[in-house]
């Protein structure tokens, strides 16, 4: 069933646990992930990467994750991730997301608050909510900033935005670590106790468990998974056999590879 950002995040916030979100990428991926939540009766999380909406691919993608999401027995929120300005949350929203990210984190913070105000506005027309993002979240092709988000400046753009989450620096990167990281698990707590509003974790893929459970408990409601996701898919690829020429035959192992590795990430954060 889809639902809203904000309904599948109070699921997570009455259980004290966190809901997966999958980045998907094509009809495959989102297979996968679909049959990981229903065989593991888990709520989750369905993302669309902005650039697709920007270079136009969504449009064929999109339709898809509704009608997983619409058919699926477990709560579903299909997401825009890492919305990079108002054309592309608005085209997400014309194709049916029920969430949606802004991201304004490489902006001053003046112009991150006005920014995320709109997309907020706007998402409040179709009766949705929205992510935003204060504390850029880099690349693991840079070097994973230590300039986390502070609590004060936490609370002021919630309050200033109304944003439903927030993804927050506390350590983590886009892509794969070269070396495990750390988190600020202490500053997610304090964060999360100062805004009351489920903290977001990007940079999910690689994160040893440990780190992701002490997360959780500190009051992580959402992480994001997008890198693993990518190389599940990838790496079945690349060993399946070129005999298979039926490309529907070929891709039945890419498929089981990304639902195994979302069951372990949906066991990892319900468990």
């Amino acid at each position: 069933m889809l639902i809203t950002l904000k309904s599948i995040l109070s699921i997570a916030m009455e259980e004290q646990k966190a809901i997966p979100a999958f980045n998907v990428y094509n009809l495959e991926t989102l297979t996968g992930v679909i049959e990981a939540a229903e065989e593991a009766e888990s709520p989750v999380i369905l993302q669309i990467y902005s650039r697709l909406f920007k270079d136009g691919s969504a449009r064929l993608l999109a339709p898809a994750v509704l009608e997983a999401a619409h058919s699926a027995s477990v709560p579903v929120c299909f997401h825009i991730d890492h919305g990079a300005g108002i054309t592309e949350v608005t085209r997400a929203i014309r194709m049916g997301v029920s969430g949606a990210m802004i991201d304004g984190s490489a902006y001053s913070f003046e112009e991150n608050v006005a920014l995320t105000k709109e997309a907020v506005r706007l998402a409040e027309n179709v009766g949705i909510e929205v992510e935003g993002e204060i504390g850029h979240v880099g690349t693991t092709a840079e070097e994973i900033s230590g300039d986390y988000t502070t609590v004060e400046e936490a609370v002021k753009f919630a309050e200033a935005t109304g944003v439903a989450a927030l993804a927050v620096q506390v350590g983590t990167a886009h892509g794969r670590y070269k070396k495990a990281p750390k988190l600020a698990i202490d500053r997610i707590r304090e964060i999360s106790e100062a805004t009351g509003l489920p903290i977001v974790l990007h940079g999910g893929s690689g994160i040893p468990a440990e780190e992701v459970k002490a997360a959780i408990q500190a009051g992580i409601r959402k992480v994001n998974f997008g890198t693993d996701v990518c190389y599940s898919f990838l790496d079945s690829v690349f060993e399946t056999s070129r005999e298979k020429i039926a490309v529907d035959v070929f891709m039945k192992e890419p498929i089981q590879s990304v639902k195994r590795y979302a069951l372990g990430r949906i066991a990892l954060l319900r468990g």
